[in-house]
């Protein structure tokens, strides 16, 4: 005896789709230029850590910067791929319970969720500001052999991402609102 599926409320759109290319805003395009670009730091990733393979086991001569930029190409990936999310409407939610909701209800969840994004992301700024400033004020190395920047780069970049993060989430709700209030 098989059950149907319980059919979503909004059926036109489902929790975390998203709204058609034709509506994005300035915030959704900007953050999928950004994505688009940084997604080949992967490649950049995967051809120095190939190099390093080859150098160390065929040539016997291993280097002092592939595994340090993998860390730090690897690193602005991650936070590049938090905007990306929120822009895709990806992240977690309890969707066990948000599915069977009422539109009405999903945009008090939103709202919910809206309010914690903007206070997790005044925290992060707020919070490490002062470190982030110092680390690209003196040029934070890693302090290796190599010694690349990478703390004046990542410190100061994860608050730009998360205000980039809070600007996107900000973005999502407006146009769930209007896409709510269309009908």
């Amino acid at each position: 005896m098989s059950q149907e599926p319980q059919e979503l409320i909004d059926p036109e759109y489902g929790p975390g789709d998203l709204p058609p290319e034709s509506e994005f805003t300035f915030a959704d395009h900007a953050s999928l230029w950004i994505s688009r670009v940084t997604m080949f730091l992967v490649a950049v990733i995967v051809a120095a850590i190939a190099y390093e393979v080859v150098a160390r086991y065929f040539f016997r001569a291993p280097t002092l910067w592939a595994n340090e930029l993998s860390l730090f190409l690897g690193g602005m990936g991650y936070l590049f791929a938090g905007l990306f999310a929120m822009q895709q409407r990806a992240h977690i939610r309890v969707t066990a319970v948000y599915d069977h909701v009422s539109p009405t209800t999903r945009r008090v969840f939103d709202a919910i969720a809206l309010v914690c994004v903007l206070i997790f992301s005044l925290g992060v700024v707020v919070g490490g500001f002062t470190s982030a400033w110092r680390a690209l004020s003196t040029w934070e190395r890693y302090g290796t052999a190599w010694n690349p920047p990478i703390p004046a780069v990542i410190k100061p970049l994860i608050l730009v991402i998360v205000i980039l993060i809070a600007i996107q989430a900000i973005n999502n709700f407006v146009v769930d609102l209007r896409r709510l209030r269309r009908g």
